[in-house]
């Protein structure tokens, strides 16, 4: 029987469940358990937090939710690597040692490691960017790797990508070197999917309306069973809530995704290379993976305070939302002017959630929200929000702001830049105090962006068509990538995806949304996944901490584009469905 590696994840970012250490320990054992907790937003939180005191700058959290369980930990032999020490790694390393040192006396043999290197905030005007809270180059496994094999029980890592902390545990248990390019991207691909956590296992899924709402209460955490050469099972521990089907895995496997291959400083993945297969139920084997050397360049996340915002919304009711919204408006920048406190940028956003004739008050309601940026917080402060409530007795009939006024507060700004692998400095720091430098890769190439494929012009199949929802066929997954949007569309048949493929282009894309119609579309075919993948150049952006944006992370664009109606081959809708039922 083949072995395998059990990994599994608790922790898709910094927030998430409380309990999960604790509920993944309540079944089976499994060899590792992994967190990540760092996004583009948490490093400028952290790097906040690091301003006001030198000893933050990592996840807090983790440690509340880490020490209850060193005993069972300890007991189990299971392992732990998260990448919670943010711009802190050392600090945490220690104060999980202090932890471990009041823990039960059947805890206090277990050992931690750190990595770090990966902070680069005091090169920041070198990177180009001399205002930079955080500057973090993008580190890969191989410090993790070394820090397990000496022994390290828990593993602390700063900014490493967000596979590091499950392809790792891999290299440590496999043996495997710089070169085993196939395997190394199976671990990544398997980290890939299950390092958002209940994302793999039923959350957040197109689909979800085919399963009882009972099973979705909960979602259990997802495990990824790695063998030796890369393939792997995605599951989750038995009697968890949740799902883990083909849909959820290819779901995860689009998110925040660019082109045909997935870029990770130790390898690089041929996401259109894997074949996923449903083994039994909750089980979802990978295999096919293929790996290329990694790039020449490393990528550096840098997060500057760009000034501060501030924004405030009002209902408007009924009749004559357009109108009554350029009143506001025109109010609204009329008293700035006159007060002399004009922000540097004002833009305003009408949410048309209204209905005609509508049967509540609810239903007949819009939003229209002005924000305000400034370098001067006195510009967006009060100052600002109250010039809009003051307007309340003297605009649009109706007019009701829907919170009071706010000071604001400050918005940051984010920025990759790329330096040479050989610039960025990785550091292992093992139990026992040795300090080991992990050299880059040797083999590597230079990564350009895939070509996008816009795909072909062909018309309908012959048939009747019917006018219905985009996502009555194809689920959709979309996020965050920068200032970029990714939006990832997969489909359940051969039939299907080939309809998709020779439909959804990229003027098609633009054309079913029109906030797209103006900006860079870059569109990509992973056949063996039934999928497409398209990247929305700018749509967000200076990105999610910059705040404009409806949906700033984006997270809710693939479910835009599925509730767009659009004529679908009648042999392509489920079976069961008629078209009064589906629209």
């Amino acid at each position: 029987m083949t072995r395998t590696v059990s990994i599994a994840n608790v922790s898709g970012f910094y927030g998430d469940r409380a309990a999960a250490i604790g509920e993944m320990l309540a079944g089976p054992r499994v060899d590792y358990i992994t967190g990540d907790y760092l996004a583009e937003l948490t490093m400028l939180i952290l790097g906040r937090d690091r301003l006001k005191d030198a000893d933050l700058g990592y996840a807090k959290t983790f440690l509340r939710h880490l020490t209850p369980h060193l005993g069972l930990l300890a007991e189990r032999g299971t392992k732990v690597v998260v990448n919670a020490g943010g711009l802190n790694p050392g600090g945490l390393a220690a104060a999980v040692e202090k932890a471990i040192e009041n823990a039960d006396e059947s805890a206090r043999h277990l050992t931690v490691g750190w990595v770090d290197g990966d902070d680069l905030l005091a090169r920041s005007a070198e990177l180009g960017v001399p205002n930079a809270v955080t500057a973090n180059a993008y580190l890969g496994a191989f410090g993790i790797a070394d820090c397990l094999a000496a022994g390290a029980d828990i593993v602390i890592t700063g900014r490493v990508t967000d596979a590091s902390v499950i392809l790792g545990p891999a290299i440590a248990e496999f043996g495997w070197q710089r070169t085993d390019f196939d395997a190394l991207a199976g671990a990544v691909a398997a980290g890939h999917i299950i390092e958002c956590g209940t994302q793999a296992t039923g959350g957040n899924y197109a689909f979800f309306d085919r399963h009882p709402i009972e099973q979705l209460l909960h979602p259990g955490f997802p495990i990824a069973e790695i063998a030796a050469d890369g393939s792997f099972a995605i599951t989750k521990q038995p009697g968890t809530g949740g799902v883990v089907e083909v849909g959820t895995v290819t779901a995860q496997l689009l998110y925040e995704v660019t082109g045909q291959r997935y870029a990770n400083p130790d390898v690089t993945l041929r996401l259109d290379s894997m074949t996923l297969a449903q083994d039994g139920p909750d089980r979802v084997t990978v295999s096919g993976i293929r790996g290329e050397a990694p790039s020449t360049t490393t990528k550096v996340a840098t997060t500057t305070l760009g000034g501060f915002r501030n924004e405030i919304a009002f209902l408007l009711t009924g009749i004559d939302v357009e109108r009554k919204a350029a009143l506001l408006e025109a109010q609204l920048r009329d008293a700035l002017e006159r007060s002399g406190g004009a922000p540097s940028d004002l833009q305003f956003r009408l949410a048309r959630t209204d209905h005609p004739d509508a049967p509540t008050e609810a239903a007949a309601s819009a939003t229209l929200t002005a924000v305000a940026w400034d370098a001067d917080p006195n510009r967006v402060g009060r100052a600002f929000s109250s010039a809009a409530v003051e307007l309340a007795l003297a605009t649009y009939p109706g007019a009701s702001p829907m919170a009071p006024p706010s000071s604001g507060g400050p918005y940051g700004v984010y920025q990759a830049v790329y330096v040479p692998n050989g610039d960025v400095p990785h550091r292992a720091h093992r139990p026992d105090g040795t300090v080991v430098e992990i050299a880059p890769p040797e083999v590597v190439q230079e990564l350009a962006a895939d070509p996008s494929q816009p795909g072909g012009d062909a018309a309908l199949p012959a048939g009747p068509t019917v006018r219905v929802p985009l996502g009555t066929v194809f689920g959709a997954r979309s996020g965050d990538k920068g200032g970029s949007a990714n939006v990832g569309v997969w489909a359940e048949s051969d039939a299907a995806y080939e309809w998709l493929r020779s439909n959804l282009t990229e003027q098609a894309l633009r054309e079913l949304l029109p906030e797209a119609a103006d900006l860079p579309v870059r569109r990509y075919e992973l056949p063996n996944l039934k999928a497409l993948n398209f990247v929305v150049e700018d749509l967000l952006g200076k990105g999610v901490a910059h705040g404009y944006r409806f949906d700033p992370q984006a997270k809710g664009v693939g479910e835009w584009l599925r509730g767009r109606y659009i004529d679908l081959p009648a042999g392509l809708l489920p079976a069961g469905h008629t078209t009064k039922e589906i629209a």
